[in-house]
């Protein structure tokens, strides 16, 4: 009986043999297709940039710990020629811990970045490669570059990102806020009142809201979102990262203003986004921030003027609220 059986098995085999190899002609040119149309893309982006003109190489660098620097980044700053950078002296410094000769360094920042976007253009003309750099991690996110990269691009010429270390998404990928939808803004203006107006635009977004800022303007940051967004929101600080001292203090916009810890290093704040529903501050929050500017030392009167402001109350019901706070605490 078994004997019997095996012919119509390698029967069965054969025939599903057979109706494979029928089919792998048609794939195999589907295959060819599909690769002769690739190669004929490819040939037209090398038309459209000719092989004899430069690259612009866009590199992030470590944030921190100089371990994160990527292989492919040091195989490009060891063969460019010349390098575009924040600050010559910050990244001469780090070439020379990364083991790499410094090529020709030129300051490219805020006050001369449009005035070198020709000069750059013109070195990748020559068909020589360049790269560009910030002091620390991804150029143009924060940092100086954009102008350079739309001026390079929009001569034709090509711009290719080496990727690495960005504080924002650093931070973002371990503050264990909603990570599926956020939105990067960076550093806001030092000036109050046109800082509070930018966080108000932010006020019923519901995305996870990423900013930088710096140690000395925190505690004025953390009033002014507590005022826009109530003390109760879900706030993530992070500091140092990738650094021997690295934090993460999570809690809520209220709770980091009464206590932000160590406020040095470079700081990131991410915020979580809104809920739907009211976004009007509570009285808990009102008083947050009455409690807030009297810790600053300010006088009744000077709490009162900028609680009115941050809280959007008149300024008899201000500095009713900072007078009752005040006898409480006698």
């Amino acid at each position: 009986m078994s004997k019997a059986s095996k012919p119509k098995k390698k029967s069965i085999e054969s025939s599903n043999r057979t109706s494979i190899s029928e089919q792998l002609p048609e794939e195999v040119e589907r295959e060819q297709e599909e690769q002769e149309e690739q190669e004929e893309q490819e040939e037209q982006d090398v038309q459209q940039t000719p092989s004899k003109h430069g690259t612009l190489w866009v590199i992030a660098v470590p944030i921190g710990n100089l371990e994160d620097i990527t292989l492919r980044a040091l195989r490009i700053l060891k063969s460019v020629p010349l390098i575009a950078c924040e600050d010559t002296r910050t990244t001469k410094q780090l070439l020379q811990l990364l083991g790499v000769q410094a090529p020709q360094l030129i300051a490219c920042h805020d006050h001369n970045e449009e005035q070198q976007i020709q000069r750059f253009c013109q070195h990748l003309e020559s068909g020589k490669d360049m790269a560009l750099v910030s002091d620390a991690g991804t150029p143009t996110l924060s940092d100086p570059g954009f102008k350079i990269v739309r001026g390079v691009s929009g001569q034709g010429l090509k711009v290719v990102p080496i990727p690495g270390a960005c504080a924002a998404i650093t931070a973002l990928c371990a503050s264990g806020l909603p990570t599926n939808q956020f939105e990067f803004i960076g550093f806001l203006s030092a000036k109050d009142q046109a800082r509070r107006k930018q966080l108000e635009l932010y006020k019923e977004n519901t995305n996870t809201l990423i900013f930088y800022e710096s140690p000395h303007r925190l505690l004025d940051f953390l009033a002014d979102a507590v005022g826009v967004f109530g003390a109760q929101r879900e706030a993530v600080i992070a500091r140092e990262l990738t650094k021997k001292f690295e934090e993460f203090r999570r809690g809520t916009l209220g709770e980091h203003l009464k206590n932000p810890g160590i406020i040095r290093g470079e700081i990131v704040v991410l915020i979580a986004g809104a809920n739907k529903g009211s976004q009007e501050l509570s009285q808990q929050d009102t008083e947050t921030l009455a409690r807030h500017a009297l810790q600053q030392g300010m006088t009744p009167t000077e709490a009162a003027k900028w609680l009115s402001r941050e809280a959007n109350l008149n300024r008899k019901e201000a500095y009713a609220l900072i007078l009752t706070i005040v006898e409480h605490k006698k």
